[in-house]
């Protein structure tokens, strides 16, 4: 892999996409346009779906592009959505640790509704960007788009595509902790056919994490493409794209001796305890408390692991696209695509601390127990394992029309939807024992449990037909009113094998379908040409087993009577949004600024039987309010810059008893980024920005925090910067460093506020681009 590759950087071939209507014109070899690359700024959306420039849909849409990407030097998903406020990221618990894009947006879990050219991506993975054009965020319940999905909107990524511009381009960059990153991206027409081209794209990236001794990171992977019939009426696309992961995956750090944090020690008293083992067990206890909470923390490259901890993903992506012009803004578009992703994971998790005292527990009731040493205090581990695979098979019709009827004039677009989804998941079980670490100087020579299948089986199935129509009539030169409707049919079959314990073992068959219906209808104002006010409403729905294809038994809680909300008999969640806003074109529309305020509200998501009637109520409200503020494009030609601000007001209207009145977990008040480059005469280019997340309480909020352990992850802010020179048309030099200051900070916090995954300390990565034309 040490072979340097090329890629495509910010001058990439996003200009030499294929010519619609309002692009310019390509000619083989020959770029004809009259048209300034406004940089950061899309006016569009990658999907027919949307049947208004960005301008004139009345919803918060971010769109990162390529270009922005290569700037910050970034090559993940994860890395990329830094650029959109709003977005945070979870630790998860057992074998969901560090599950890939664990990504949580306007305070609810959207790992789920992540998105490949419209189509879903399933798989707990970590998305590399080198094969996409640009980044779309939509913000806000969204189910008439994809159908299911997480309330707050979904994340959709845009595929490069051949052109009709002969183009190769490429990167080789190397950075702090071993990093080594290749891309290569080539575009070529064929000759002897005209209006076809071929393109490859292809990466590789490994190194260690920084800070984080033994973790590290391989990926690499390539997408081949070929276009026939560009330019003309007709025109077909045929992709396929391999990534493949081998990890060493990081089970996280313990918190102990980081700012807030607090530990309460809880050494039993003995049954019936006389006044002075109470009074022992609580001097001890005491004692214990104190000096764990003056304890400092862990050598940040502390690894709790074994060496043969793992995490290998392989991911197969085949696509066939064709469109054909009816007649003059009329086009009819076919997609069909398999796709194949297989996780194996294996993970070292950290959990309690132990040996803190000295003797048994009745030596400490009876007083002669003493606090021990830091450098003794051990801690527990647990091995946790996951075999998974996620599979789709989807065929979709769109057909998109311009047309007028009477003074109204519509775009419209119109489909159906055909989608097979299925994820398969193989238990694993210890077999052995797995030795406590010492706290402070963990050893990978510790004995470990081998992670062994048990023989326990899932298998969920979701089958989905599915309807949609979309429409913007355009009444006259200042209303328009955007609409959209969308009908699923779907049907999931789960069934369920537990562990080896009898040599009979009976398996659970659970099955739900149901109709899905949602929407969307918003109302533009246009004041001036450049300028829109907008009112919109939007809805989603989320049925049981939809986020995981899980599909639970509906045995209430014995204790509680609570219902698992993935039960079979059970409602969809319900989600609504309204929204109103504005956007605003500036500076001969190179600049994009945008404000919106909003108001989601997710419904049914708790359930309870009735111990007397047997009767299962459905309830549970979560609500959110906040206002969201962009801007995105140039403010001069040299001059680039991206912004986002958002602040969220979130609340459980409706929950627990614990949890009802409580800020939604991990959801930050406020969130802010931004980047800008300058471009001097000379050829240099300098850049960087900052960002900032809030304190993300794991529990609601500060008032009912958990005493022990960390409460949040804390506030922090982080910068970044580049310095860029372009030695001539053909090659460029670039350094990246994030986190300029060296900043500490958790990048998530686990449940419990135990554990945590540590944010990316200062990160230098030098590159150089090599191009032709």
């Amino acid at each position: 892999m040490g072979m340097a590759l090329v890629s495509l950087t910010a001058i990439d071939l996003a200009s030499a996409a294929e010519p619609t209507a309002s692009e310019p014109q390509l000619l083989r070899g020959v770029r004809v346009t009259e048209e300034v690359d406004n940089g950061y700024k899309a006016d569009t959306a990658s999907s027919p779906k949307f049947t208004a420039p960005l301008l004139d849909t009345p919803q918060t849409i971010t769109v990162i592009r390529k270009q922005l990407l290569d700037d910050q030097g970034l090559g993940s998903l994860a890395e990329a959505l830094r650029n959109t406020p709003g977005i945070t990221f979870t630790l998860g618990e057992n074998g969901n640790t560090t599950s890939g894009d664990s990504i949580s947006m306007r305070g609810f879990d959207t790992a789920g509704s992540i998105f490949l050219d419209g189509i879903r991506d399933l798989g707990a993975v970590s998305r590399d960007t080198f094969n996409t054009e640009q980044i779309e965020i939509v913000k806000g319940p969204s189910g008439s788009d994809n159908g299911r999905g997480a309330p707050t909107g979904y994340i959709n990524l845009s595929s490069k595509q051949p052109t009709l511009l002969d183009a190769a381009a490429g990167k080789q960059a190397f950075g702090t902790a071993k990093r080594r990153r290749g891309e290569a991206d080539v575009n070529q027409t064929l000759g002897a056919w005209d209006g076809a081209a071929v393109r490859f794209n292809a990466m590789y990236d490994e190194g260690d994490q920084p800070d984080r001794g033994v973790v590290d990171a391989a990926r690499w992977g390539f997408a081949p493409s070929l276009a026939l019939g560009l330019g003309g009426e007709t025109r077909a696309y045929f992709n396929f794209l391999f990534t493949k992961q081998n990890n060493t995956p990081d089970g996280g750090l313990p918190v102990i001796g980081l700012l807030n944090y607090n530990y309460q020690s809880v050494v039993a008293a003995p049954t019936n305890p006389t006044p002075a083992q109470t009074a022992n067990i609580l001097a001890l206890n005491t004692a214990i408390t104190a000096a764990v909470n003056a304890a400092p923390a862990v050598d940040r490259e502390n690894f709790y692991g074994a060496l043969s901890d793992y995490q290998h993903v392989h991911a197969n992506m085949v696509t066939a696209k064709v469109e054909h012009d009816l007649a003059a803004g009329t086009t009819l578009r076919n997609i069909s695509r398999y796709g194949r992703t297989t996780l194996q994971r294996v993970i070292t998790g950290v959990n309690g601390l132990g040996n803190l005292f000295t003797g048994t527990a009745a030596q400490a009731a009876a007083g002669t127990s003493t606090v021990t040493a830091p450098a003794v205090w051990t801690l527990t581990r647990s091995r946790q394992g996951r075999d998974e695979v996620n599979e789709i098979l989807t065929n979709q019709s769109n057909l998109t029309a311009a047309f007028a009827t009477g003074g109204i004039t519509h775009s419209l677009s119109t489909g159906l939807e055909f989608i097979y989804e299925r994820q398969a998941s193989r238990g694993m079980a210890a077999s052995g024992t797995t030795a406590v670490a010492n706290l402070y100087n963990p050893s990978t020579a510790d004995a470990f449990a081998a992670l062994l299948h048990n023989g326990a089986y899932t298998d969920g199935k979701t089958v989905t037909a599915a309807a949609y129509l979309f429409d913007t009539l355009t009444f006259n030169d200042h209303w328009s009113l955007n609409a959209g409707v969308r009908v699923d049919r779907y049907r999931t079959e789960f069934t369920s094998i537990a562990a080896v314990a009898t040599p009979v073992v009976a398996s659970t068959y659970l099955e739900d379908d149901d109709t899905l219906f949602t929407g969307k209808i918003g109302l533009v104002f246009k004041p001036v040409e450049n300028g829109r006010f907008y009112a919109a409403l939007g809805t989603s729905q989320q049925p049981p087993g939809g986020a995981n294809f899980t599909l639970s038994t509906p045995a209430p809680n014995a204790t509680t009577g609570a219902v698992n909300i993935n039960a079979p008999n059970l409602d969809p969640q319900k989600a609504t949004n309204i929204e109103v806003g504005t956007k605003w074109d500036l500076l001969e529309n190179r600049l994009v600024l945008t404000a919106a305020v909003f108001d989601t509200r997710n419904k049914n998501d708790l359930a309870k039987q009735d111990p007397a009637t047997l009767e299962i109520t459905q309830y549970g409200e979560r609500k959110l309010r906040g206002f969201e503020l962009g801007a995105s494009g140039m403010l001069t030609a040299n001059w680039q810059v991206t912004a986002g601000f958002t602040s969220l007001d979130t609340v459980v209207t409706q929950g627990t008893a614990t949890t009802t009145g409580a800020q939604l977990t991990y959801t930050p008040r406020t969130t802010f980024t931004s980047w800008t480059t300058y471009r001097f005469p000379f050829g240099l280019t300098i850049g960087g920005g900052a960002r900032f997340t809030d304190s993300q309480f794991r529990n609601g909020n500060a008032a009912q925090a958990i005493a022990t352990n960390l409460a949040a992850n804390p506030e922090v802010w982080v910068f970044d910067a580049m310095a860029g020179y372009t030695v001539n048309e053909n090659i460029s030099l670039q350094l990246n460093v994030q986190n300029l200051t060296d900043k500490f900070y958790l990048a998530s916090l686990n449940n419990g506020g135990s554990r945590f995954v540590l944010g990316t300390p200062r990160t230098i990565l030098l590159s150089g681009t090599l191009k032709f034309y």
